[in-house]
């Protein structure tokens, strides 16, 4: 792998106090290009613009794939990364479905690992400090022939981030008339078109109070599925309650993680269609106790209410469950817990 480092660093322009999520980069990126029927010899270099043709099919045709991951730093300085493997079976699952080839597992950890090693210092100590790392991949050929590109480049970028909504009530609408994905679909993938759907949707729901939007199932509006960034956990009687992962729906590493650690917990975990009049029966007769979005950017996010056809339903303001699932979790990623499942690995 090719290394080449920047002449003048760009961190001591930085305020890490006041960062916006997802705006500000580190010196160096991650770079291998498909072309020839393999990938090429990756590299590192410095963090530029990308030139690319007018034709690139990427832009045309829209076969793009990404990853959210983070990286921690602890407070002896150690770096440490949860459950990387998750995240590079997963970006090899939606370009499968995309038809991008698969990209080698020794790239990606080598270039990921020497990448973060490089801009260590961008990875700030304390909780609620990391680094996201986005991989991503995507069409590159210069054609506008509908069909599947023959050149590709995968990429790795990194951003210094502080929490992803900071302070403020978490209020969703439960969507009666749009739909993030459907049967067949690509709405397991993270694929780029998934999100771009989401925009016009939520940005019309933002327009009326509301943060996020709880999908709903494509057919008859009846099952609740997964927000725009966060899989949904529902506790009922103190039960938690989450959608099964299938063909629409994220296989979210936070989501597993956290059914994980409530079973470890002794608290019930049930993985079933959760119908929308089941949530709000349960909040009339007093069973629902909390909903939480959990995610690689929000963790784990209370809700504070929802609204459906024109009615918003309040929810109790403590959120137990959710903080005690959140606390755990943090401990894991930033070495300050035990971490009985391994997800931790440090970046050596």
């Amino acid at each position: 792998m090719k290394i080449s480092r920047v002449k003048d660093t760009k961190i001591n322009s930085i305020d890490f106090e006041n960062l916006v999520f997802g705006k500000t980069f580190t010196d160096h990126m991650f770079y291998c290009h498909y072309r020839d029927g393999k990938w090429q010899t990756p590299e590192i270099k410095p963090y530029q613009p990308l030139t690319l043709d007018p034709s690139a099919s990427v832009l045309h045709y829209g076969q793009a794939v990404f990853e959210g991951m983070k990286a921690f730093k602890d407070t002896d300085g150690k770096l440490w990364l949860f459950r990387p493997q998750d995240n590079f079976n997963r970006i090899n699952l939606s370009a499968k479905r995309l038809q991008i080839p698969e990209f080698p597992e020794s790239y990606f950890f080598e270039g990921m690992k020497s990448l973060l090693k490089l801009d260590q210092d961008w990875v700030q100590s304390g909780t609620g400090n990391s680094l996201y790392v986005r991989p991503f991949v995507f069409a590159s050929q210069p054609s506008v022939q509908a069909s599947a590109s023959m050149e590709y480049i995968f990429m790795i970028i990194c951003a210094p981030v502080k929490s992803y909504y900071t302070g403020g009530e978490i209020n969703v609408l439960i969507a009666e008339e749009y739909s993030r994905a459907a049967n067949g679909g690509v709405g397991f993938a993270k694929a780029a078109g998934n999100y771009a759907a989401q925009f016009y949707p939520t940005s019309e729901a933002l327009k009326k109070g509301f943060q996020q939007i709880i999908w709903t199932d494509a057919s008859n509006h009846e099952y609740l599925e997964e927000a725009g960034t966060m899989n949904i956990f529902f506790k009922i009687k103190g039960t938690l309650v989450t959608s099964p992962t299938n063909d629409r729906i994220l296989d979210g590493i936070t989501r597993k993680s956290i059914i994980s650690l409530a079973k470890q917990d002794g608290i019930p975990v049930e993985e079933r269609p959760i119908k929308v009049s089941e949530i709000k029966e349960a909040h009339e007769n007093g069973t629902l106790e909390e909903i939480f979005g959990t995610g690689t950017a929000v963790v784990v996010l209370p809700i504070h209410s929802f609204s459906h056809q024109n009615e918003s339903y309040r929810l109790p303001k403590e959120t137990p469950i959710a903080l005690q699932l959140k606390e755990k979790l943090v401990g894991i990623q930033y070495n300050t817990g035990e971490d009985p499942f391994n997800w931790r690995q440090a970046v050596d």
